[in-house]
């Protein structure tokens, strides 16, 4: 079996390309090729599918190896894929996904795609989109919630996937925020009854700053999903525009929030490699899972 690696703004990604669906792969296998010390190393594993309603699928996995809903990065990794390998001629494409149809422009060079622009969908503050516990339409905006020893103000934010913001104020140091600790203690809630995503995030004349704890990856480089809801949480608590900058310890990327409550992600893809995975190695880590 081939794979690429890809990154968005330091968003790394296993995409193995697998147009009729004939490569189940194991929860194991996909959390052994996401470790970073015994496998190749990622974020998260894309497998590539053809679609009978839109261009392409996009079937993708946390590093832990279970399914997710969305990934504002991965999926603009995707649309580079299928570009540069001449799976597709077009400079706009809809993908499928477990959040629905996301509709991409691709920005290519030269033929080599550089930049993607996602439509997002819109976002939702509903508990029940974000399968949070409590009264299904209510919603938890600009809330008290303590963690880490301290609290914060938070705003949770579906983007197919949930999301839970947190406003650090003008004196806290976001490079010395705990994030792993304080991010694992709120991804683990009891309200978020299928975890949750957690952005850390530090609003500065108008632009964004923040770090982020994926669910089922830990901290990661960026988040295209957290960058919006980060932006729609900022942007309902009067901290930003409808439009910012949302700079991550990876890089940058740009969210917009438009008048039809759609929201739009624009931000750099990257090859960085591609191998192959040898049957010996795939044996020998099923056979240990089996153990």
């Amino acid at each position: 079996m081939r794979f690429a690696k890809y990154h968005g703004t330091g968003n790394d990604f296993l995409l193995v390309e697998d147009l009729d669906d004939e490569s189940r792969l194991s929860n194991e296998l996909i959390a052994a090729l996401c470790d970073r010390h015994r496998g190749v190393g990622a974020d998260g594993l894309i497998r590539i599918l053809r679609s009978d309603r839109a261009d392409f699928v996009m079937d993708y996995y946390n590093a832990d190896g279970n399914v997710s809903e969305m990934c504002g990065n991965g999926i603009r990794c995707l649309a580079k894929y299928v570009f540069d390998r001449r799976l597709t001629s077009k400079s706009e494409i809809d993908v499928d996904t477990r959040a629905g149809l996301k509709h991409l422009v691709l920005d290519a060079v030269d033929g080599t795609v550089e930049r993607v622009t996602v439509d997002m969908g819109q976002p939702s503050l509903e508990r029940k989109a974000l399968q949070m516990s409590g009264d299904p339409g209510g919603t938890f905006v600009g809330q008290p919630l303590l963690a880490g020893g301290r609290t914060f103000t938070a705003t949770a934010v579906s983007m197919g996937n949930p999301h839970v913001v947190l406003f650090l104020g003008p004196q806290d140091d976001i490079a010395s925020v705990d994030v792993p600790s304080i991010g694992r203690e709120v991804e683990h809630r009891p309200e978020f009854l299928n975890k949750t995503n957690v952005e850390f995030v530090r609003v500065e004349d108008g632009s964004i700053t923040m770090r982020v704890w994926e669910r089922g990856s830990g901290e990661t480089m960026a988040c295209g999903t957290g960058a919006c809801a980060a932006l729609v949480a900022s942007s309902l608590a009067g901290l930003t525009g409808r439009e910012a900058d949302v700079r991550f310890p990876g890089g940058l990327l740009r969210v917009a929030w438009r008048g039809d409550d759609h929201v739009f992600l624009t931000g750099p893809a990257v090859f960085v490699f591609e191998g192959e995975l040898s049957a010996a190695w795939t044996d020998g880590v099923l056979a240990g899972a089996r153990r």
